[in-house]
Order: structure tokens, then sequence, then C-alpha cells
């Protein structure tokens, strides 16, 4: 494991940019990306894709492994995600120099529809500003915020300040 993870738990950005698919993938639609960087006893993502992207796990400490031609961008996997590891990218929503981005939140208030907010990166900071095309809520109470960012910042932003 790198050890900036082991001491800042922030992964690097050669470890952020092998999360992602194939450039042909990317420009298909959305996609999945699962930051899950620790074997640990967890699998509610297997259980909460329909469409079978995130393979079953030999053993339960196993890191999650996609099929990531079968995703679809649903976004259900990423409230049930307890380590708010998991993330959808669509590099094809909204004008050229945009994208989508739908992150796990857990703070309020919870933003709205058309609410601008500022997009932090992992470590807190701010990245840029941010629109929010939607919210969605699910049984586990964790918010799915999808948020229009220009797209040079797909890799960074993980978190919002309303």
């Amino acid at each position: 494991m790198n050890p900036n993870i082991e001491n800042s738990g922030i992964p690097s950005k050669e470890q952020i940019e092998r999360t992602l698919p194939s450039k042909e993938r990317r420009e298909k639609g959305p996609y999945v990306v699962i930051e899950c960087w620790q074997k640990i006893p967890c699998n509610p993502c297997v259980k909460a894709c329909p469409f079978g992207v995130i393979q079953p796990m030999e053993d339960i400490n196993d890191l999650p492994v996609t099929d990531i031609d079968k995703c679809t961008g649903c976004g259900l996997c990423i409230s049930l995600c307890p380590g708010l590891a998991i993330f959808v990218i669509d590099e094809t929503y909204g004008e050229e120099d945009q994208a989508l981005v739908m992150i796990p939140h857990e703070f309020v208030p919870i933003p709205k529809k058309g609410d601008l907010v500022q997009a932090l990166d992992r470590q807190g900071n701010y990245i840029c500003d941010a629109q929010v095309v939607r919210t969605t809520q699910n049984k586990s109470n964790t918010t799915v915020v999808h948020l229009l960012i220009p797209r040079e910042f797909i890799l960074d932003v993980r978190a919002i300040k309303p």
C-alpha cells in the first residue's frame, strides 16, 4: 500500500487514475469509480448493484472488482458504501467542458437542485464551483449529490460545501 494512504488516507494521483476505465469506455457514458484501498470485511457494494458490475468476492476482505462495461451509472452502489468510497462519473453529460460527478453526502443541509455549491477535494480544499443537478436518497439515508463541474476536476471533486 502506498505510504501516502497509510499516513494521510489520501491516494496518490496515480492510484486514482488506476481506478478509471479506458478512455474509450469513459466516452460511452457514466461509469463507477471505487476508491476502496484497504482489505476489510465489507461487501454491500456487491449486493447493491443490480447489473452485476461489482463482482462477487471470493473473500469478504477482497477489494471490489468491476466489470465496467455493465455499468449504467445508476449510482445505487454509492449510498450503500459505508466507507463513502464509490462515485459515478459521466464525462458525456453537459457541455464539452463539463461532466457529471455523483458523490455521497452525509451533511446537512442537503443541497437542492439548482444550488451552486463549493466542490472540495479529498482534503477539504476548495476546487471549483459546482451546480447541483439533483439529489437522491435511498434507505441508507446517505444522500447522493449529482454535480455538474468543469471536466478537468473529475478526479479531484469528492465532497461539497453548501
